[in-house]
């Protein structure tokens, strides 16, 4: 999910040195949505992750 967020980035990059500024504000939105989605789910992993195997 963060390889994607890295593409929407990309994407929102090439599309401001071009100049098109409507694909820029969607790409730069979900590259945003996702990389937080990323770290949320990182954090809850951790969080879990830990709570499982203690036994």
């Amino acid at each position: 999910m963060l390889y994607w967020a890295f593409v929407f980035l990309l994407v929102a990059i090439v599309a401001a040195i071009f100049g098109f500024g409507g694909i820029v504000g969607a790409a730069v939105g979900v590259a945003k949505f996702l990389f937080f989605l990323f770290i949320v789910l990182f954090i809850v992993s951790l969080i879990f992750g830990r709570r499982g195997r203690g036994v």
